[in-house]
């Protein structure tokens, strides 16, 4: 399978309020294949979010190199989508005019906006163009926020916890709607997410990552044939074996790097 984003020995070192070295990644390497849904988890600060905006472009890596689609990574491009853990709506704007503000920028509005219907009908939100954020949910909020990306048709979509503030129960249902997305559109998807079932739910791939500096620890397939039922043989062993690797990598001693 074709490999669309790549990372060569990536290294990034932030600076604290004192000064102080922090080594957020070191020596990364990682390869994400074209088309499969792919998902970081690891422990607070391990550096997920960072590799995601290394890949988004809006951050360089200390040492290393980012490709994305065979190209050097040097600055954000619209190829490549990124979702926040907040919708960050423009709140002056109704749902219609916030996802079709990447068209209007890109300047491709008027041949593209039938997509708009086409993508609200998608998430469900159709009888909410005119609505603005403070009138709809969060978990609404998220999903037009999830499609204002989509709808520039990135080869990539980077999402950075996008469901973890939602309750238990809207988060399966975006869950479930994120897998239909993903499907739907053939693109890449890469995701950070803390909740274990998330990951073996939407993913091909899960990718373990040690606490600070972040290193890739293991990448482990999900084969699960079918559904994916939560309370499965096959969901339950994989989830235990996930569980404990990701215990014996945080209670592993971690290399002092701030000095």
């Amino acid at each position: 399978m074709k490999t669309i984003i790549e990372l060569n020995n990536v290294s990034r070192v932030y600076r604290d309020t004192e000064g102080r070295a922090v080594h957020a990644l070191a020596g990364v390497n990682l390869a994400v294949r074209e088309g499969e849904f792919l998902t970081l988890i690891g422990p607070s600060g391990c550096g997920k979010t960072t590799l995601l905006r290394l890949v988004a472009g809006l951050d360089a890596p200390e040492s290393g190199e980012v490709f994305a689609l065979g190209e050097p990574v040097t600055e954000p491009s619209p190829e490549r989508g990124f979702i926040f853990q907040q919708p960050t709506l423009f709140p002056w704007a109704t749902v219609y005019d916030n996802i079709a503000t990447g068209l209007k920028a890109r300047g491709v509005y008027h041949e593209k906006k039938a997509l708009i219907a086409e993508y609200i009908d998608m998430i469900g939100l159709s009888g909410f163009e005119h609505a603005y954020p403070h009138e709809i949910s969060g978990g609404m909020a998220q999903r037009v926020a999830i499609i204002r990306a989509l709808i520039n048709e990135p080869k990539v979509l980077l999402l950075d916890e996008p469901l973890g503030a939602l309750d238990a129960f809207k988060r399966i249902e975006l869950q479930e709607q994120l897998l239909s997305i993903w499907k739907k559109t053939c693109a890449t998807f890469v995701m950070v997410t803390h909740d274990v079932d998330e990951a073996i739910s939407l993913s091909n791939r899960i990718v373990i990552m040690t606490p600070r500096p972040g290193r890739i620890e293991s990448i482990v397939d999900v084969r699960i044939e079918g559904e994916r039922v939560r309370t499965g043989e096959d969901f339950l062993a994989l989830r235990k074996t996930i569980l404990e690797e990701l215990h014996l990598v945080i209670s592993r001693p971690r290399a002092e790097y701030e000095i």
